[in-house]
This record gives structure tokens, sequence and C-alpha cells, in this order.
């Protein structure tokens, strides 16, 4: 089903364009999440991220890569407005919501997020919270598959750290 809804879209069926936004706002909002923990940048990349999604989608190659690449532009836009704000603040700190949804024990999972690298929370984002492999994320970060596992390993003991020690309380 989800197959066809995809070739739909990739001829340009807004309808089902739409339905796979609908069924993909979760996964892309996790992510966003992982780069940003306020809710106007992570709107402003996901709404960036359906119009370039529904501009290019006709270029897809294959249906079933839909999720991956959907994703892939949803972090490249998230690195571009990271990059961005990066610029623009010279070192003024800025006041974040936190994220806040229907699933409690997510937020406790952002907070942990929170603590990681910027680089490491996409990661984890990815692995724990969307379920793909290391050699899917390699490919979608364009980054060797050791690396990201030894991240995933390196930001599991950042937080046993954190948890162990009084940060956590």
């Amino acid at each position: 089903m989800m197959e066809t809804l995809v070739q739909r879209a990739m001829k340009k069926d807004a309808e089902s364009f739409i339905k796979l936004m609908e069924e993909y706002r979760q996964p892309m909002k996790k992510v966003a999440y992982g780069f940003f923990q306020n809710e106007e940048d992570v709107a402003d990349v996901m709404q960036q991220t359906v119009l370039d999604a529904y501009e290019h989608v006709g270029k897809l190659k294959k249906a079933a890569h839909f999720k991956t690449w959907l994703i892939r532009i949803l972090i490249n836009n998230c690195n571009q407005l990271y990059n961005s704000k990066k610029r623009m603040l010279t070192g003024v700190e800025t006041a974040e919501k936190t994220y806040v949804d229907e699933y409690p024990w997510e937020n406790a999972f952002f907070s942990l997020l929170s603590m990681l690298h910027k680089e490491d929370r996409v990661i984890f984002m990815l692995y724990y919270g969307e379920g793909y492999t290391t050699k899917e994320i390699a490919k979608m970060l364009a980054m060797k598959e050791s690396t990201v596992r030894s991240r995933i390993h390196r930001g599991k003991e950042q937080l046993r750290s954190h948890m162990q020690g009084e940060e956590w309380i």
C-alpha cells in the first residue's frame, strides 16, 4: 500500500503525497528534535522538507526508498538551519522549549538525547528512535558504518556516565 502511495506521489498526485507526509510526520518530528529542542525550528525544517520533497519526488528512483530519501532531505535541512543559526548566534543564548508529545516516555528520551553532541543525537534518533540499521544510517549520513557504531557506543558511554553522576540527579 505504501509503495502505491509513493508511486502516485511520484506522479505528482497531491492527495497521495499528503497521506505520505501524514504517515511520516512523527518520524520526521523525532529526527528534527534530535537537532533542535524548540518547536519553531522543528516546524521550519519540517515545512522546508515537505516543500523540497514535493518538488523533487518525481526524481526518486525507487519507491521502496521513500522514507530514507525523505529523512535524508530532513537531515540536510536540519544541518542547513543549524549552521545558519550557529553563524547568527554569536554566543547569545536562546530560550528553548522542550518537546512535549502524547507519549510521556519520549520526553525522557529527548532529555537524554540533549546531553549528547548534535551529530550523536541524530544517530541515536535514527537508530533507537526510528529503528534504522547502522548500515542505513551510514548511507544516509555519508559516513562509514564503523563510525556510526563507534558514535553509538561513545554516546551510550556518555549517557551512562551522566546517569551515574550527579548531573542526572
